[in-house]
């Protein structure tokens, strides 16, 4: 392996413009939406030997196991996910790599003060919608398979490189593995949300319940404008909206004290949470009125060795008890409405998938990397929920994603040719070399 790494590595460093390059033509290709995206990927996937299937797919109604999600919580219609297929030549372990080439809607870019869709390199940083999250992750999948053939390495096992779209539930992974597509472990390449780049593996991901409650009320039985003289007169959903809330407080602290998990309790003292993220109600127009209905919605975190259906029963009976406990939502109950479910994910630190990727780390960066515990619903859940198949998830180091509301989202570049690096030598590493 170490003449093969070394020959990996200095590959790297030749095709480094190359390299940067891709990740370059993916950001300016956001501009033209996702399908110009996934164009450049089919395109060079091809290049490099892969053979290439689009695969089309709908996500309403996929058949998921231990997952939901509401139709409200989906972006609907016909989906593409690009699949290369990277031929080994002597029956070695095979490998899934996957990432999305989807990112936010394009707003606020009037606000960055790069281009968005130059892919500008300013202080060491590639610049660009989606380029963290995660155009990087695309293009440093292609690209270590570019590496690969480029060093004329040649693999025992087979190498699957898929762009698949994800957010709003898009569940572009679960139709590639629901569409005969398979392998002995996957690699998630996605940035560290942390701040630490390749100093860290998603080796955990708790599970994550989404919910919303429409808590209707009484308004005060009167034609005037003004309702404040008369509240006494009516039921305020707010106040039945807070008592909600109380019970779901009530509900998270007792579960914090019951439910553990020692790298969750390490990581931030709590292993499972019940958060009240949005209390929606009244009107922009005036204050003087009172809404007939208050919004409450928020989710629950909990970890691997939990059971969704088990989680989503807790929370749905303490909901319902404190509905039974209130004179006013016993007759008039509240609708609860499940947004979406995940099951969560754990890979130990000494399986030999784990082993492989934080060695290759090491390799490269010289540093040993740690376990981030702490991204909830992220998809390495996916193949392992799904098929079973072991999956960790590494990235370069990056920031300001658009996902978290902020402007210039961008990736270190050196850390993301370490990305290919790296990635390289796992594909090397895990699949063999002939």
């Amino acid at each position: 392996m170490s003449d093969v790494r070394t020959g990996l590595l200095k590959q790297a460093e030749d095709s480094r413009d190359r390299v940067i390059g891709f990740l370059g033509d993916l950001v300016r290709a956001q501009r033209d939406g996702e399908a110009a995206v996934q164009a450049l990927v089919s395109a060079r996937l091809a290049e490099i030997g892969c053979t290439i299937e689009d695969l089309a797919y709908n996500p309403v109604g996929m058949m998921l196991k231990d997952e939901f999600a509401s139709e409200h919580a989906i972006h609907a219609g016909e989906r593409v996910s690009v699949i290369g297929r990277f031929p080994g030549a002597n029956g070695g372990r095979s490998l899934i790599m996957f990432a999305h080439p989807d990112g936010e809607p394009i707003a606020r870019t009037e606000e960055w003060a790069h281009d968005p869709f130059a892919a500008e390199i300013d202080g060491g940083r590639m610049y660009g919608w989606g380029v963290a999250d995660d155009l990087m992750g695309v293009a440093a999948g292609v690209c270590a398979l570019d590496i690969i053939a480029a060093s004329k390495t040649r693999l025992n096992g087979d190498v699957i490189m898929a762009s698949t779209p994800s957010k709003r539930h898009a569940r572009g992974v679960t139709a590639v593995l629901n569409n005969g597509y398979s392998a002995d472990a996957a690699l998630y390449l996605h940035p560290a949300e942390s701040g630490v780049g390749l100093r860290e593996i998603k080796a955990l991901a708790s599970g994550q319940l989404v919910f919303r409650i429409k808590v209707t009320g009484r308004r005060p039985d009167t034609t005037e404008p003004g309702h404040a003289a008369f509240a006494h007169l009516a039921i305020n959903p707010i106040d039945k909206a807070i008592v909600l809330h109380q019970a779901l407080t009530a509900l998270g602290d007792a579960r914090a004290k019951r439910v553990h998990h020692q790298t969750l309790d390490a990581a931030v003292g709590r292993s499972t949470n019940v958060m009240v993220s949005a209390i929606q109600s009244g009107f922009d127009r005036s204050l003087t009125q009172m809404s007939p209905v208050c919004e409450i919605a928020g989710a629950i975190s909990y970890p691997p060795t939990e059971k969704l259906l088990d989680v989503q029963a807790e929370v749905d009976a303490a909901i319902k008890e404190a509905i039974a406990a209130d004179p006013w939502m016993k007759d008039n109950p509240p609708d609860i409405i499940w947004l979406s479910g995940v099951t969560g994910t754990e890979i130990k630190t000494d399986h030999p998938l784990y082993q492989t990727v934080s060695r290759a780390i090491t390799d490269v960066t010289g540093t040993e990397p740690a376990v981030n515990p702490m991204h909830t619903s992220s998809d390495i859940r996916v193949p392992l929920v799904q098929k079973g198949i072991p999956t960790v998830g590494i990235g370069s180091l990056g920031g300001n994603l658009a996902q978290n509301g902020l402007c210039d989202e961008w990736v270190d570049v050196d850390d993301f040719v370490r990305l290919v690096q790296t990635t390289a030598v796992v594909i090397a590493d895990w699949c063999g070399t002939a």
